[in-house]
């Protein structure tokens, strides 16, 4: 019972993890299924992404630099201002 018990909650918080994650709105890098790489940044790093979005509130984007290059947006602050 322990074991069904103990996957059925793994699955939960898997699932919330997917749910949770950010996802990319027009403006930002990965929008779209882009693929895109940096050559320079080390693994591990971040870096900021701001735009404005189609009613004239800025928006600031997060990502983080994986292992293999690619980038893998983690955050997203929207401005209140209009």
């Amino acid at each position: 019972m322990k074991t069904i018990l103990s996957a059925a909650l793994i699955s939960l918080v898997a699932g919330s993890a997917a749910f949770a994650a950010v996802q990319p709105i027009p403006g930002s890098i990965t929008y779209d299924n882009a693929n895109v790489q940096l050559e320079k940044a080390p693994a591990g790093s971040t870096f900021f992404h701001t735009f404005s979005n189609g009613d004239g509130r800025d928006v600031r984007e997060v990502y983080k630099v994986n292992a293999d290059k690619t980038v893998t947006l983690v955050n997203r602050q929207i401005s209140n201002a209009s």
